[in-house]
């Protein structure tokens, strides 16, 4: 147990937070975090945080805008009440798929959100696998930027023969993809296709050698699963043996669940960012913890030790 720390959460991920707190040794911290009739957000800290070290626990996932206010509603609540340090744990920071100006006149909600985070007290935010690495720079406060490498790794090595390919679904996802290749001596091929519009997407061609090989789609999110069903269809198309995927957040927004089961995808493997949904549930599914990692690096946070070598 480590002293003078204490992690709450607010309603978006209490499993993870708890998988969080046992590896700290230390219980989750009592609060009544609810909404109003009209949905206004209401938080109660319900313990003494003078002092110190307190780790806020919140996916910023579906419903997205509601966790959001959580969010900042607790850490404007701790920063009142005069907690020593007030780090925003974010394992799936929504919004981040919008980091530039895609089009004329539109926002950079990215760097919107991490202003309100700022400003509402955070002091420190650690992130899971951000969609756009230059987010971290958007705050100006500090931010560990962790990754699912480890979890999703060890997974593969204890699953899969050495007879594997991984596949970026888009040159955006590359440099990724070229790292897990690396760590196990795979092969590498890419997707290229063209967006039309937002989550619709068209595969062309595979650029690299997957036939009679075992693919793996490597993404950071998975959404509405139209470019991850598309993608696993086109490999298979190309003479995979199989075809599997894994990502870090299971988004599974509109018909994510159904096109996933009707897809030649054998298995998704991610992370438990974000929870599942009600209903959202599919045998194709394998959720792996990332609880122990970010216990892990609170941990080495609150010590003042190196973070970075946790994915060494």
């Amino acid at each position: 147990m480590i002293e003078r720390v204490k992690v709450f959460a607010g309603n978006s991920n209490k499993p993870l937070a708890m998988e969080i707190c046992k590896e700290l040794g230390i219980e989750l911290g009592k609060s009544d975090v609810k909404s109003f009739s009209d949905g206004e957000v209401f938080v109660d800290i319900q313990e003494s945080v003078r002092g110190v070290d307190v780790y806020v626990v919140q996916s910023t996932s579906i419903p997205c805008n509601n966790n959001l206010m959580e969010l900042l509603i607790m850490c404007d609540a701790l920063k009142r009440a005069s907690a020593a340090s007030i780090t925003a744990v974010i394992p799936y920071y929504g919004y981040a798929r919008q980091d530039r100006k895609a089009a004329p006149r539109t926002p950079i909600s990215a760097k919107l959100v991490a202003d309100l985070i700022t400003v509402s007290g955070a002091t420190r935010v650690v992130c899971v696998d951000l969609h756009a690495g230059q987010i971290q720079g958007f705050f100006n406060i500090p931010v560990d930027h962790l990754y699912a490498t480890p979890v999703l790794l060890d997974y593969i090595k204890n699953n899969f023969s050495n007879d594997i390919v991984f596949v970026s679904p888009d040159a955006g996802g590359v440099e990724r993809t070229r790292a897990f290749a690396k760590r196990l001596g795979a092969s590498l091929a890419i997707i290229d296709k063209r967006r039309p519009k937002a989550n619709v997407s068209e595969v062309m061609h595979i650029i690299g050698e997957v036939d009679g090989k075992v693919a793996i789609i490597l993404d950071d999110m998975v959404d509405t699963a139209g470019t991850l069903t598309q993608a696993a269809q086109a490999i298979k198309d190309h003479g995979a043996k199989e075809v599997y995927a894994c990502c870090t957040h299971a988004v599974l927004s509109g018909p994510a669940i159904e096109r996933i089961n009707k897809s030649v995808i054998k298995e998704l493997v991610t992370t438990n960012t974000i929870p599942p949904r009600e209903g959202a549930v599919s045998d194709k599914i394998k959720r792996l913890s990332v609880g122990p990692l970010l216990g892990e690096a609170i941990k080495r946070i609150h010590c003042g030790e190196s973070v970075s070598s946790l994915f060494v």
